[in-house]
């Protein structure tokens, strides 16, 4: 099917763990007519679920991309994992959409998912929506859940269509006045909708006011929707229900009646070489800009790099340029993703969502471009949370360093939040994830896809070093070796910066007594001192280093004296400046059933958390909210598990950084010293 830029949707369906997204992505696209019938996530036949781990686990690690073409309208929708765990693919999502549609299970009511999905989508600027799953569900208490959305996300939730018969049928209210619902009434919701709607607008609601709802053409009341959405002056509430179907079709004729298209929607946060905001047009005709936001690595075509098209047309055989690359690469193959699949196409205008294949410097939120005016641009990162659970990893069998290391390259290509660290000091290999399930996941599919199996050590907690006080430091390096000697010498000073601020390198050296060529060496050397630690051997965060002072000799002083001085007058003034350790604090929220409250703030308490209040949720459900150290949460998925039953469910998010006690300093110290002395 033909179609232009005005008829696509992009929108991602986002929400918590078990809101029923995978369902109702089939649901849609057996709907939309892409697929004859609905799959299973318990038989493992959905589009989204096609990995082994999916399939295993029976909920979505990755997100997937599919779309539906319908009356003229071409919509992309990508389906996200709900686990907290997977949230690198979920929010990479977020940059290529104008609607986030947030998916609240009817049963459950709002979650910690649910949240956390609709800030985020706020604060990328985007449209959102909230669509009810399963309302045909026993125990589904509607009305009470409209209110309590109303509640918690504002006056502006707005139910679009109401359910009736039960939950087996789904009438509209924007459009329509009459009819009998499950509760509320249709003319009540219409009154209420359209008055948000219009209220935007002037000129709109003249009109409105003047003569009434039957002066305003369709056009008017199309344009003021939008712009609500964009403003963030309406999120709709709809109504379906995955398993009978009831309101899937009207879904559909929302998402091609009523939300963005890549005009309407809120320009993209591009940013040029100065950080400042630049202007990308909606413009088939003009200069390419497209953003990769999904990396797969696929075991039959290869690297997949799939991206939004922003401005201009990609054809087969565009030449585009990645980043600020200098040698273009050939559009040889250019693709669309269908779930499991994917089918060629010949071109890709601004709002589509396609793929290229075996470009191997392609990597995430790289922009493809075809001209060198873009070589510098990029879209505004996105914020993804911390990895900060950490395994060393080595492989089982001899021979196979070059395989793993291999292995974590591609896996961390697909996701933003899994990282990969090499410590030299220590020849050791981290992999950095953001929860224990994350990390074990890696390994299975490392295992499935790679062939690789790993021993693996107790988890490595990301400890970070700083200073307490302002100090100095001196290191004059002097060698000779029979022929040109190396000579350099620094004098610096070492003060702390407020946390958070990262690190600060000063020149303040007068007469030029060190000449300027030597000071990157000095600062190369610092930050070599920094990556590798002072005292426990964690990097060092937070400070500012002034150099003021040295020496050189016109002969002997080369770039290799100032690395080693820098360095170690670095460590000099590092050791005078009431050095500490810092530990991450996470924010927890754990979700246990009400009797369990006592068993678990009691064991919170004893991992010296600060217990920072309490939710109800529906049901028996409590969402209990603290900060802890990350370090004292290692085993707590097996704890909570046997504190509750396995009905006990938690999430982490970084907080910030904060000096660990005494005694635990004394022991990392300690357990460091012979590597630092040895170094």
């Amino acid at each position: 099917m033909s179609y232009n830029t005005e008829n696509i949707r992009n929108i991602a369906l986002t929400g918590h763990a078990g809101s029923g997204k995978t369902t109702l992505f089939e649901a849609l696209l057996h709907a939309g007519g892409v697929i004859q019938a609905q799959g299973s996530i318990e038989r493992g036949t959905t589009q989204s679920d096609t990995d082994a781990q999916e399939k295993a686990r029976g909920h979505s690690i990755d997100s997937c991309i599919a779309s539906i073409d319908r009356n003229g309208c071409h919509i992309n929708l990508i389906d996200t994992a709900g686990y907290a765990d997977f949230r690198g693919g979920t929010l990479s999502a977020f940059a290529a959409v104008e609607t986030v549609a947030v998916v609240v299970n009817a049963v459950n009511g709002i979650e910690h998912g649910t949240r956390r999905m609709m800030e985020h989508a706020r604060v990328r600027g985007l449209a959102r929506m909230l669509i009810v799953n399963k309302i045909d569900f026993d125990g589904a208490r509607l009305e009470a859940l409209v209110n309590a959305l109303r509640e918690e996300f504002g006056s502006e939730c707005l139910p679009i269509n109401l359910p009736a018969l039960g939950g087996k049928q789904v009438l509209d209210c924007f459009f329509h006045r009459k009819g009998s619902t499950d509760f509320s009434s249709l003319a009540q919701a219409h009154q209420q909708i359209l008055d948000q709607v219009v209220e935007i607008n002037e000129a709109t609601m003249g009109a409105y006011l003047d003569a009434g709802e039957d002066a305003l053409t369709p056009e008017q009341l199309h344009d003021a929707f939008e712009q609500c959405l964009r403003e963030g002056h309406l999120v709709p509430i709809c109504f379906v229900s995955s398993r009978n179907g009831a309101g899937v079709a009207e879904l559909l004729d929302i998402m091609q009646r009523l939300l963005p298209n890549p005009f309407e929607g809120n320009p993209p946060p591009f940013l040029g070489d100065d950080g400042k905001p630049i202007e990308i047009a909606t413009d088939p005709n003009r200069h390419v800009v497209a953003d990769v936001f999904k990396i797969i690595n696929d075991p039959f075509v290869g690297k997949l790099g799939i991206f939004r098209v922003w401005q201009g047309t990609i054809r087969r055989d565009t030449q585009l340029l990645v980043d600020d690359g200098r040698k273009p690469f050939k559009v040889g193959h250019l693709f669309r993703l269908r779930g499991k699949g994917h089918e060629e196409i010949d071109v890709a205008i601004p709002g589509d969502i396609a793929a290229v294949a075996k470009v191997e410097e392609i990597h995430f939120d790289a922009v493809l471009h075809d001209s060198h005016d873009e070589d510098r641009i990029r879209l505004a990162p996105l914020a993804f949370p911390q990895p900060m659970y950490g395994l060393a990893l080595e492989p089982k069998h001899k021979g196979q360093e070059q395989k793993l290391s291999q292995a974590l390259l591609r896996l961390s290509e697909e996701d933003p939040c899994l990282h990969t660290e090499h410590h030299k000091e220590l020849n050791e290999t981290v992999v950095l994830g953001l929860s224990d399930l994350h990390l074990r996941i890696t390994l299975d599919r490392m295992k499935d896809r790679y062939g690789v199996e790993v021993a693996t050590h107790p988890p490595r907690i990301a400890y970070r070093e700083t200073i307490a006080a302002q100090a100095e430091g001196h290191h004059r390096h002097k060698k000779q070796t029979g022929g040109a000697g190396q000579f350099g010498e620094v004098f610096l000073r070492v003060e702390p910066l407020e946390r958070g601020r990262g690190f600060e390198f000063v020149d303040a050296v007068k007469g030029g007594v060190i000449p300027g060529q030597f000071l990157p060496a000095i600062e190369k050397g610092v930050r070599q001192a920094m990556e590798h630690g002072a005292i426990a051997g964690y990097p060092l965060q937070d400070l500012r280093v002034t150099v003021y002072d040295g020496k050189y000799h016109p002969v002997d002083s080369k770039e290799v004296a100032f690395i080693s001085a820098g360095k170690k007058a670095f460590l000099d003034a590092v050791g005078k400046a009431r050095p500490i350790v810092l530990e991450p604090i996470v924010d927890v929220e754990v979700s246990i059933p009400q009797a369990n409250v006592g068993d678990v703030t009691g064991g919170l308490a004893g991992k010296r958390a600060r217990i920072m209040g309490t939710d109800a949720l529906r049901g028996d459900e409590l969402v209990i909210k603290a900060q802890a150290p990350l370090a004292e949460l290692i085993d707590y998925p097996t704890e909570l598990k046997a504190m509750t039953g396995g009905r006990g469910r938690y999430s982490l998010d970084l907080s910030h950084y904060e000096p660990v006690p005494p005694p635990v300093q004394k022991q990392l110290t300690e357990s460091w010293k012979p590597h630092h002395e040895d170094e």
